[in-house]
């Protein structure tokens, strides 16, 4: 025992790390934001196990651009995803995404929302 001693006292107390070196601000990617590559992807892991044409949930069906589209057109997407009043708070009894998932889309929208 008073051998390991001396190894203990030389451990350091407390040890403190820089959050930004642990973890670097890589930013929130938002450019070349497509519909097949950045949205569907977002959706598929999100929304669609509620929201798909077999869930159908609250008759809200997101799967399929055409049905994805006038949900974006109308507002209801973003203001479900931001947990705005007057929404659903989407996904629902949920966190809201994060907000690098919703810049991607609201950049998206911000582009027309291409069917690309």
């Amino acid at each position: 025992m008073l051998m390991i001693l001396p190894f203990v006292l030389l451990l350091p107390a407390c040890y403190y790390d820089v959050e930004e070196e642990l973890y670097p601000d890589t930013g929130c990617a938002t450019d070349n934001v497509t519909y097949s590559g950045t949205i569907l992807p977002i959706l598929e892991s999100n929304c669609f196990i509620c929201h798909s044409e077999a869930a159908k949930n609250g008759n809200v069906i997101l799967e399929g651009y055409d049905n994805l589209k006038g949900h974006v057109d109308s507002g209801r997407l973003l203001g479900a995803i931001r947990h705005e009043a007057g929404f659903s708070p989407m996904p629902q009894n949920q966190p809201q995404l994060v907000d690098c998932v919703i810049e991607k889309i609201e950049t998206w929208i911000e582009d027309g929302a291409p069917d690309n």
